[in-house]
């Protein structure tokens, strides 16, 4: 038996809706050995197993925030806008190939020049934009953002950043949820950047996040808190981020408005 990348598609829905897969695919018995077309053989069921729930069964969401909590605005280097963005997607191969299609676009000096990481701030505009247009083009994932006006933050937050920070992002994930936009069987995966800046991210804010997404809808989420050279994704929702700060803070919305249509939540947490 061979199976397609259409078929893979057709397995993960049959899933959804409580069917088995393999009376499907296998009707002539589980222990039939399976082929995937262009890929190495697959043989015997356990393998197969694994292949359809880590591959089919697993979504993503890549978190990234831009601007900084700090409230001594008499600072030249403090925002006015905190800015927590959610990139949603059900095919992380997808969203890697952005950043690989970018750098295969690189010379060798500049790709030796990047380490292999794409950076927002320093990218110049043709590289945002071809990033930003494939996003849009690909339909790769949903986008979710909640932004602050600092100004109108609560004086007992301010001191408290932890706190808000913590607040800031059950609040985006309690939206996916609302929206409906996470299947309720399958494994999700948080999937956030570690900045030295970001003191925030420790274990308070992992067993948070889990405990409020368990007690409020049944969602057992993983964690992980990893460099943005590790994962493609980060530098994708760390370049939508930047993009949607830079209409906040700067009134520029010349890169925002190139994947807008994949905004399917965009609120302020204190209007």
């Amino acid at each position: 038996m061979f199976l397609t990348i259409s078929d893979l598609a057709r397995a993960r829905k049959i899933f959804l809706k409580g069917q088995d897969i393999f009376s499907v695919f296998c009707p002539q018995g589980l222990g039939q050995g399976l082929k995937l077309r262009k890929t190495k053989r697959i043989g015997n069921l356990y393998s197969f197993c694994l292949f359809l729930f880590i591959i089919l069964l697993m979504s993503y969401i890549f978190m990234d925030e831009s601007g900084d909590l700090g409230f001594n605005f008499n600072k030249k280097k403090t925002s006015r806008y905190f800015v927590v963005t959610f990139l949603f997607a059900t095919d992380k191969n997808i969203v890697d190939k952005l950043v690989k299609n970018v750098f295969k676009g690189f010379s060798k000096t500049e790709v030796k020049n990047h380490n292999g990481v794409l950076h927002a701030y320093k990218e110049n505009p043709k590289t945002k934009q071809k990033l930003l247009n494939a996003f849009h083009e690909k339909k790769v994932g949903n986008i979710l953002v909640v932004y602050l006006n600092k100004k109108k933050v609560y004086t007992k937050l301010q001191n408290e950043k932890h706190v808000l920070y913590n607040y800031v992002t059950n609040i985006l994930l309690d939206r996916l949820c609302t929206k409906k936009l996470i299947p309720t069987n399958e494994k999700i995966k948080i999937i956030v950047s570690r900045r030295e800046t970001n003191r925030f991210l420790n274990d308070n804010f992992k067993s948070y996040l889990k405990n409020q997404t368990k007690n409020n809808h049944k969602l057992d989420i993983e964690i992980d808190i990893v460099s943005s050279s590790a994962e493609k994704g980060l530098q994708v929702v760390d370049m939508i981020s930047w993009a949607i700060f830079k209409k906040y803070e700067h009134g520029d919305d010349s890169y925002y408005n190139l994947f807008k249509q994949e905004i399917v939540e965009e609120n302020p947490l204190f209007p």
